[in-house]
């Protein structure tokens, strides 16, 4: 699933593309892939108006449309959000395609078709499902290792189940939790609530170094990842921990671990995380 380097990479890919584009009309082909408003009010309401702007939050996309109204993506599993010049034929799995004056279009794929498209209306766009709820950002500058002893306080789930759960800080996953906490030198199966104050602080720099390694690389391309053209992004060869089970550890070259917390894989150094 695109993490927040991910969504923020395709973010910062297509602002330039699409910033003052107009919709020309909207070719809906899985109609399950829109989540609100119906296929043909959303097709409807979309056309002709003109792209203001782009944002992130968590995991979602915001594509800010003149009216006051916003085009929220969530990519899930294996979405993809590409620009495409001129009349390229459509790739498999492609549900939506956003056509553009002048001839371009924004192309919406998704092999396993979980991922969705809302339109709203700007003022309703936080009360979502998924909005409604996420955490604070990890990246904000007001999200200090105060903010992050605050939400580990008391809760005696594994670390790494806590910082994947999006009502508490929004936007990570299973491979950026994996390496922010390799990074920290903390096991994903301690308790959240048993790191102390130094500990929360060293989780806090690295979850900032992991992200903006992330987006600095253009996301991790492991399976269908790619950015808003359509490139694969590196991250995948700077990982750590992440799908290397059974390897060195980069630091002291014990074999690298995985168990499995709250059913996800879970990869660490059972020498260098305690």
């Amino acid at each position: 699933m695109p993490e927040l380097p991910e969504v923020e990479t395709i973010k910062r890919t297509l602002t330039p593309c699409l910033r003052e584009q107009k919709i020309a009309r909207v070719e809906v082909y899985h109609p399950g892939v829109i989540a609100a408003p119906d296929p043909e009010t959303f097709s409807r309401l979309l056309a002709g108006r003109i792209i203001t702007g782009l944002d992130r939050r968590g995991k979602y996309l915001l594509v800010h449309l003149s009216g006051e109204y916003c085009l929220v993506v969530h990519l899930r599993m294996t979405g993809r959000l590409v620009f495409t010049e001129g009349a390229a034929p459509l790739a498999p799995h492609t549900h939506v395609v956003f056509s553009l004056a002048g001839g371009p279009s924004l192309r919406f794929v998704d092999t396993r078709r979980f991922g969705r498209l809302y339109l709203a209306a700007k003022t309703e766009v936080e009360t979502l499902p998924g909005l409604r709820d996420l955490g604070p950002e990890p990246l904000d500058p007001a999200f200090d290792a105060l903010a992050l002893a605050a939400i580990l306080a008391g809760r005696r789930r594994p670390i790494k189940q806590v910082l994947l759960d999006q009502r508490l800080v929004a936007g990570i996953g299973n491979i950026y939790a994996d390496e922010m906490l390799f990074a920290a030198g903390i096991d994903p199966r301690r308790p959240a609530a048993s790191l102390n104050h130094e500990e929360v602080a060293r989780l806090r720099g690295a979850m900032q170094r992991v992200l903006e390694q992330g987006i600095a690389n253009r996301g991790t391309s492991i399976r269908d990842y790619v950015d808003g053209s359509g490139r694969q992004g590196s991250n995948q060869e700077h990982l750590q921990v992440y799908g290397r089970t059974g390897r060195p550890c980069p630091r002291c070259g014990q074999p690298l671990e995985r168990v499995r917390l709250g059913g996800r894989s879970t990869h660490f150094c059972p020498r260098c995380q305690v």
